[in-house]
């Protein structure tokens, strides 16, 4: 089985860290649960990441991103490039993110 190698843009790094300070500023535990279900979700990433579906919205290129949604709220983007993941954005969904579809992902 083929392995590949999980990166993790800064931009996601942020908007991880952004997703478990808020969380931990509620419910320290859940904060605490939710970043290690987060990052394990990334690390399967690893193995066979073309399970994943393709993003498809109307302003983001066909076949660009795959998507991934942990724990139904937080949707994670990412690409496949030779044997590199890459990690490039992770959205909690309860917000509005049309930014992204808009004009983040062209």
């Amino acid at each position: 089985m083929t392995q590949y190698r999980v990166i993790v843009s800064d931009r996601a790094k942020t908007m991880l860290g952004a997703h478990i300070k808020f969380m931990a500023q509620i419910n320290p535990s859940a904060a605490r649960d939710i970043k290690t279900r987060l990052l394990a979700a990334i690390r399967s990433l690893s193995t066979m990441p073309e399970r994943l579906p393709f993003l498809d919205e109307e302003f983001v290129p066909r076949g660009k991103y795959r998507k991934m949604f942990v724990e139904r709220r937080y949707l994670l983007l990412c690409q496949i490039k030779e044997q590199a993941v890459y990690v490039d954005y992770i959205v909690d969904c309860r917000q509005d993110y049309g930014w992204l579809m808009a004009g983040a992902l062209k």
